[in-house]
């Protein structure tokens, strides 16, 4: 009963810990000129956080979004989320596709209970726009890359089907990608796999990297420069009641509205202390990788089925890999509540 109370105890701490006085500051943001970028994302909350987040920074140029078929959203109503997160931020001619609706090996999934929610954008209602491209997720990542006349650098914050099955349709579009940020994997923590209440027997893996462990060793030995945010540093960053707060009295646009209904649709879950800003923490590291702390790495995932499969290890041999080890909270969340707050006639210096 005392470790019970104790745990209790430590999780109202955790999800309460934080600045609730948080105001925007246009300052963190020094104008640039727009990075171009593909983002490919499986539409649950947190993904649609982060869509909005590089929907609206001055300093990205969106080029695409594809919705990865083996996430959370299934693809219908991943890509219909998606097109209405695009019509709300002012950026309707962003093309939406979504990809194969299962892993390139094996039979990994997301819970039933949880792609429901995401379909259903946990109740939060949002506008019916627009219509997705006549391609593929992956063939339309292919099309993008092999036509821009820059490297563009892609923003994975899902299950990395789609742009293994990009990669292994066209390898040369390889040439054309300046880097891969991806949310994924543990390293030097516990997985959240089998702590999540599902049943699965694995305490090594993270979801993205879990439901498509091929995928993510194709994109990890391919070559291409990679920043890997691992629940290592994501840890660093929880979803907390107080930042909620901050967010209640600065949501001054329409996305910052969403993101605060959505917050409150998923109250229970921020409470339980185990809710973090995984996608938003690794689109905000893209804009601004000082917000981060790093350390280069050689990494494998474990493709065999069992309690270890998913799981990112460090071996001698494996893909070289800046990871995220660490996250500073305060610029972070200043960062969010910031972009989620701008508005297209906005200027900083």
């Amino acid at each position: 009963m005392k470790v019970l109370t104790k745990l209790v105890f430590l999780t109202l701490v955790l999800t309460g810990c934080g600045n609730p006085n948080l105001t925007p500051d246009p300052e963190l943001i020094k104008i640039q000129t727009p990075k171009p970028v593909i983002l490919d994302v499986d539409m649950a909350h947190e993904d649609m956080f982060a869509t909005l987040f590089l929907l609206l920074h001055p300093n990205v140029d969106l080029k695409a979004i594809t919705v990865s078929g083996t996430g959370e959203a299934h693809c219908g109503p991943g890509v219909a989320n998606a097109l209405a997160l695009v019509a709300l931020s002012g950026h309707a001619e962003i093309p939406v596709a979504c990809g194969r609706e299962t892993p390139l090996a094996g039979d990994h999934e997301f819970p039933t209970e949880w792609r429901k929610a995401a379909d259903d954008a946990y109740g939060v209602p949002l506008p019916k726009e627009g219509a997705d491209s006549n391609l593929q997720a992956s063939d339309l990542i292919i099309d993008i890359l092999q036509n821009s006349s820059e490297p563009i650098t892609i923003v994975a914050l899902g299950p990395l089907t789609n742009i293994a099955e990009a990669l292994q349709k066209a390898p040369a579009i390889m040439a054309n990608i300046k880097k891969i940020y991806i949310m994924g994997g543990a390293v030097n923590v516990t997985g959240n796999v089998g702590n999540s209440g599902v049943g699965i027997q694995n305490k090594y893996a993270e979801w993205n990297i879990y439901i498509d462990p091929r995928a993510a060793n194709i994109v990890f030995t391919s070559g291409i420069p990679i920043i890997l945010v691992p629940l290592d540093a994501t840890q660093d960053v929880p979803v907390t009641r107080n930042f909620y707060k901050a967010l209640g009295k600065n949501r001054n646009t329409v996305s910052a509205k969403l993101v605060y209904d959505m917050l409150t649709a998923n109250l229970g879950f921020v409470d339980s202390g185990g809710f973090q800003f995984w996608d938003s923490l690794t689109a905000a590291i893209f804009t601004d990788q000082s917000i981060a702390t790093f350390e280069d790495m050689e990494l494998t995932v474990v493709e065999q089925e069992g309690p270890q499969s998913g799981r990112t290890v460090q071996v001698s041999d494996g893909a070289a890999i800046s990871i995220a080890t660490h996250a500073d909270r305060k610029i972070f969340e200043q960062t969010l509540l910031t972009i989620w707050n701008w508005k297209k006639d906005q200027h900083a210096n």
